[in-house]
């Protein structure tokens, strides 16, 4: 009876320790900043004159090979990245797309016909949350429930898109902000990915993220805020929409509030994993119908997942 009842209290140590383990999230995180970047691949950021964005992976932490969702156009892995779900979920399987419009429906919808994405579910969980876009290709408004968002403008430079965007999170202090810029794509296309005119795009890039921070900082919110930069794939010649690696992994970049310091993230991460990753960092409960899950080993005191060896690591 007594090893029995020493078992059962081993037991029980061990099953709310776990527990307890996994209800663990990052402390007092109030905004989220995403600034995603159109067409940046990994070898954009390595080669690139990026002191900002270098000073950021320094002190924050990184996925060097996110997975994109296929086909690596855009339209499909903007959604995924809002939506936490892939094209099989979500329905938008191609730069076609268009909500009256489409083959494919999605497997759960909104009102407004459109896949559950991060700001429609935020503000339905805290209708009180200040959410905004700004964007510098027109076609990423198509894509989430419009009266989901507080703010929602589209500029045509990336000069004037940031420039909003710093003015926003100045003014409003967005509990999500969410940043596409597109020039770097436009230079994959006509120049060629890994030419010196797509490095000169990076650096622009890299300049723009530094201001960003300084608004950030301008704003009073630095001390709990978490940035993030993202892409939805990455490219090979003056093209993408392959199934290669040049074209389907790109970087995740985590900086900030309660993120570890000069961390390679191990976990396998999925463009769809950063809906999941807001969601979590801002306590909202993502619907059942998401496949992504949060990027814990980004944050201090959260450790990689127990099951990464059942396969082989990239």
């Amino acid at each position: 009876m007594r090893i029995r009842n020493i078992s059962f209290i081993a037991w029980s140590v061990l099953f709310y320790s776990c527990q307890n383990a996994q209800e663990k999230q990052p402390a007092d995180i109030e905004h989220v900043i995403v600034i995603g970047i159109d067409g940046l691949s990994p070898d954009g950021i390595q080669k690139a004159k990026t002191p900002v964005i270098d000073n950021m992976i320094a002190n924050g932490s990184i996925k060097w090979n996110v997975r994109t969702v296929l086909t690596t156009a855009s339209s499909q892995n903007w959604m995924s990245m809002i939506s936490g779900a892939g094209p099989e979920q979500h329905g938008v399987i191609d730069n076609d797309w268009q909500i009256d419009k489409h083959s494919l429906p999605p497997i759960v919808k909104e009102d407004d016909g459109r896949f559950p994405t991060i700001f429609s579910v935020l503000h339905k969980e805290k209708p009180q949350a200040e959410i905004g876009t700004v964007y510098h290709w027109g076609d990423f408004g198509r894509l989430f429930q419009k009266d989901a968002v507080n703010y929602d403008k589209r500029f045509s430079t990336e000069d004037s898109t940031t420039t909003d965007f710093i003015r926003y999170i100045k003014e409003k202090k967005p509990t999500l902000g969410f940043l596409h810029l597109d020039h770097v794509d436009h230079a994959g296309h006509h120049g060629g990915h890994g030419t010196d005119e797509y490095y000169t795009a990076v650096a622009k890039t890299d300049s723009l993220v530094g201001k960003i921070l300084e608004g950030i900082k301008d704003a009073g919110i630095e001390d709990k805020t978490l940035v993030i930069i993202w892409s939805d794939h990455g490219g090979k010649g003056k093209g993408h929409g392959g199934p290669t690696l040049e074209e389907a992994e790109v970087a995740g970049i985590f900086y900030g509030r309660g993120v570890k310091k000069g961390y390679e993230i191990e976990q396998q991460v999925y463009t769809y994993d950063l809906a999941s990753t807001i969601a979590y960092v801002l306590k909202v409960n993502q619907p059942y119908a998401w496949i992504g899950r949060p990027v814990k080993p980004a944050f201090e005191g959260l450790a990689e997942p127990a099951n990464l060896g059942l396969g082989q690591k990239q």
